[in-house]
């Protein structure tokens, strides 16, 4: 295998009212750009992505987007992206957003793929990379997910946006939402890190702070969005943000010349990464860019909150909500998530696996790749070296397999 993979040079990319009756699933629609439809990820129900969208009428899941793949096979080459800007929006033709008017973009580079060296070392692994999505806007990966959720509501003619979050999610909306002209409604816990209150208020966001969890404030959220006019945006609640997530998988796709790693480990909170990677990977062998190969999944948990390692661990399809949920890395601490069977499903299929680890280990990790490879991490993204740790102390990776680490944000005092 090439250890070497073949690099793009990242760069920045250029610059109705919610209230509503639901209406029913219709059972076929007709393809209007690029996209052609939204699917019910359960039962299959269609409905038309012309209208605001969360979940399915029938089962209550999550709608996934999907796309005229066939006739893209025939007419989009990967050529097509060497003259385009090294940004996510340069994958555009499996990106729900027909009308460039739409894009709400603060610069949405293509994050770097750094390839360790005293890291891997010390785990006897040659080829130990680190995807660092600190560098996108507001420093972390939900910059993607909010990215290409506010330019649908913006195409849509959204004005009142509300979310739930544990903190980064929450500044990446406020800051989308400012700069398309849409207000943003945040809930979050007392708890959440302060960097994320304040860049929420300082981008003129209405922040509600609750005494709870993020499913707390979810719950809120539900209650009243259909009062307030509200089109809420929690994860895998709306069907974009997974759009914006799957461009990771997309990124690591042509880093890597076309050849996906052998094991991605991945932070799982809500999960949303994870399941638009394994959707965007089914696209990309659609349209044949890349082959069959799947990288194993790696679904990394804190042992305070671990809902979905539980549910592996006990070859269960959907997660049980976890009690007392406590971690100090706050993206984690998801009690439920909603696309749970979705994340199993990739795991299972990938032949993956999903671990926990502690507090103290994250605690540890996020000093180790500092001081190792100069990179500052989030405790979310240093659990994914705690867990390099403990995979290869089980003998979970072999020393031949690539391996890559998601950094899904930066450090926060």
């Amino acid at each position: 295998m090439n250890s070497s993979p073949k690099r793009v040079s990242p760069s920045i990319a250029p610059g109705e009212s919610t209230k509503r009756d639901i209406k029913p699933p219709i059972r076929s629609t007709e393809p209007q750009g690029k996209l052609e439809r939204l699917e019910c990820s359960k039962c299959g129900e269609i409905y038309p992505h012309t209208e605001p969208q969360n979940v399915c009428n029938t089962c209550g899941k999550p709608l996934l987007a999907r796309y005229a793949l066939e006739q893209l096979s025939e007419t989009w080459t990967r050529d097509t992206l060497l003259s385009r800007p090294a940004s996510l929006w340069r994958y555009t033709e499996l990106l729900p957003i027909s009308d460039p008017a739409d894009i709400v973009t603060l610069g949405e580079t293509m994050t770097p793929l750094i390839r360790t060296k005293r890291l891997g070392a010390a785990f006897g692994l040659p080829e130990v990379w680190v995807k660092d999505e600190s560098r996108l806007p507001t420093g972390s990966f939900k910059a993607r997910g909010l990215a290409m959720a506010v330019s649908k509501a913006k195409s849509l003619g959204l004005t009142q946006l509300a979310i739930p979050s544990a903190g980064n999610a929450a500044t990446a909306l406020s800051v989308y939402a400012a700069a398309a002209g849409i207000t943003a409604h945040i809930f979050m816990p007392q708890d959440t890190p302060a960097f994320n209150k304040e860049t929420c208020q300082l981008a003129g966001a209405n922040v509600t702070l609750i005494d709870g969890l993020i499913n707390d404030a979810g719950r809120i959220v539900a209650e009243r969005k259909a009062r307030e006019g509200w089109f809420d945006v929690s994860t895998l609640k709306e069907p974009y943000r997974v759009e914006g997530k799957k461009t990771m998988g997309f990124e690591l796709a042509e880093q890597f010349g076309w050849e996906l790693p052998d094991v991605i480990i991945y932070p799982t909170g809500g999960g949303t990464g994870i399941v638009g990677m394994w959707k965007g990977f089914s696209e990309l062998e659609a349209i044949g860019w890349i082959g069959k190969k799947r990288p194993r999944f790696i679904s990394v948990q804190s042992t305070g909150c671990a809902p979905i390692v539980k549910a592996w661990e006990e070859g269960a399809t959907e997660a049980t909500p976890w009690q007392d949920a406590h971690t100090v890395a706050s993206g984690l601490r998801v009690p439920q998530a909603i696309g749970d069977f979705l994340i199993l499903e990739a795991i299972r299929k990938s032949n993956g696996a999903a671990i926990a680890v502690s507090d103290d280990a994250i605690r540890e990790a996020m000093q180790l790749l500092p001081t190792t490879e100069g990179l500052l991490t989030c405790p979310e993204g240093a659990a994914t070296v705690a867990a390099l740790k403990q995979l290869v102390a089980n003998g979970m990776i072999e020393p031949s397999e690539r391996v890559v680490l998601f950094n899904t944000g930066g450090y926060q005092a």
